[in-house]
């Protein structure tokens, strides 16, 4: 065993394998105590960590360091405790028995996609390319390609929802289009090929009731500053989600 202020344990550290185990946890304590408590259990273990292996400055928050080895493990922190496993307002019991089931019965990788799903963005002048879970990225020209093990989410921003209703992609000229469509329902079919249970696949377009199950999963506090999303009678009219939690970026 290594002694408790060795190097090596820093070095050593799995930020995928730590951020699993302590979904599990939380999802047994889940089972016995309140949800409050182990979101606030969750709250005292990263501050212990960073107490320990990050370098600030008392009373100075832009000190704040994380060493390479402990980089992503707070954003896995931070996606768990919005997540179905902890926040479960919105779920029946049986629906919550069968995702923390899910969770303790797959192996790391799919683990990591439902505690931090997975985002590929699509437009026009880039190919397709993984990105951050930011509400920022919701542009009128973009389709975002969602994956939470559980659900596969084909999202269609403004612009892009108002041409395929219009049938644009069946119109000449506009082929650069129907490819920007096909692209993510390809990638999708892909994404189904192994799952299992198969995920639920859900196309939708902005300002559309679906738009639900994107919206919760990326950073609040760009969604909270987009007019797109909220504080317009437009948006208010088709009842989008006002989200209070936290931004990863505070």
């Amino acid at each position: 065993f290594a002694d408790a202020n060795s190097p090596s344990i820093a070095s050593s550290f799995d930020q995928e394998a730590a951020a699993v185990l302590m979904a599990r946890i939380a999802v047994f304590k889940a089972e016995v105590d309140d949800s409050p408590d182990v979101l606030r259990w969750l709250d005292r273990m990263l501050i212990c960590l960073c107490q320990k292996y990050t370098d600030y400055m008392k009373e100075d928050p832009v000190s704040f360091r994380l060493t390479d080895y402990f980089s992503i493990y707070p954003q896995f922190m931070f996606h768990l405790w919005r997540s179905q496993f902890l926040q479960v307002f919105s779920n029946s019991h049986d629906e919550t028995a069968f995702y923390r089931h899910i969770l303790n019965e797959e192996d790391l990788n799919n683990s990591l996609i439902m505690i931090q799903p997975t985002l590929m963005s699509y437009t026009f002048d880039v190919g397709p390319q993984p990105v951050l879970l930011d509400g920022a990225l919701i542009k009128p020209d973009v389709i975002l390609l969602l994956d939470t093990f559980f659900h596969i989410l084909i999202f269609h921003s403004e612009t892009v929802a108002q041409w395929r209703k219009a049938g644009y992609q069946d119109q000449d000229g506009y082929e650069n289009f129907k490819e920007l469509l096909e692209n993510p329902v390809a990638d999708a079919q892909d994404l189904l090929v192994d799952c299992f249970p198969i995920p639920r696949c859900i196309v939708c377009g902005q300002g559309g009731n679906q738009a639900r199950f994107l919206l919760p999963k990326l950073n609040p506090l760009t969604i909270h500053m987009s007019t797109l999303m909220i504080g317009t009678a437009q948006a208010a009219g088709a009842g989008q989600a006002i989200f209070t939690d936290v931004s990863l970026q505070v």
